[in-house]
């Protein structure tokens, strides 16, 4: 299967440079390119995009605002988006993934790692940069309001219908492992581990395995290291 690439940037030179690279691959092409949020939220319905490669400052309609409006679209649950950041060590990484991106990746990546990244988040997983360290992480998802309190115990109640396997390996999710990893820390089967997993993303309304980090925290089930 051919995935459906769709670039949001405003920058010209920095969207035919993606082009390039990524038509290049016998298994991905680009559908569009938009200079704005509100032109990305257009194409990727009326192109169909798998992966939306999303820069965070755009004119106009933002990368976090069109990604919110992507991911509250019903008819859009199959669209996986991947923030493009500058600065990787930024807040706005925290709101990407709150907003439903399935991660994220710094313009300066080496090609591979941008064309693995695309795959990684078609394949629905989650895709934290590298160097972007999960402890990082973890201090802007503790860094909440009162309607982050809010959300915390809603997550709280929602993880009530978790079975108690599942809690423990969304534990593990939440601490960054792979399915082969958390297979083999639980002594389970790395296909048990899928099934345990799609079941809490279904039970706790997550689009992918990045929402589940975020509701991880979120909930208070996993808690960030104090450096």
């Amino acid at each position: 299967m051919t995935i459906r690439v769709l670039l949001a940037d405003d920058q010209t030179l920095l969207r035919s440079a993606f082009r390039i690279l990524v038509d290049s691959e016998p298994d991905m092409e680009v559908v569009g390119e938009a200079a704005d949020g509100a032109q990305a939220v257009a194409l990727t319905r009326s192109e169909r995009a798998d992966v939306v490669l999303m820069d965070i400052r755009m004119p106009g309609m933002d990368g976090l605002a069109a990604t919110r409006e992507i991911s509250s679209d019903p008819e859009l649950t199959q669209v996986r988006v991947v923030m493009l950041t500058t600065f990787e060590v930024d807040e706005y990484v925290i709101q990407s993934l709150r907003a439903g991106a399935s991660g994220f990746l710094g313009k300066g990546a080496e090609p591979e790692e941008l064309l693995n990244a695309i795959r990684i988040a078609a394949a629905g997983e989650s895709l934290l940069s590298p160097a972007a360290t999960k402890s990082l992480i973890a201090r802007f998802l503790a860094q909440g309001d009162d309607a982050d309190d809010e959300k915390s115990e809603t997550f709280s109640e929602r993880l009530n219908a978790l079975t108690v396997r599942e809690r423990e390996v969304l534990v593990q999710v939440g601490g960054g492992l792979s399915n082969d990893e958390i297979a083999e820390r639980l002594q389970v089967s790395p296909l048990t581990v899928k099934t345990h997993v799609n079941r809490a993303m279904a039970k706790l309304g997550a689009r992918d395995r990045a929402q589940l980090v975020v509701i991880a925290y979120e909930s208070g089930l996993v808690r960030p290291r104090v450096e």
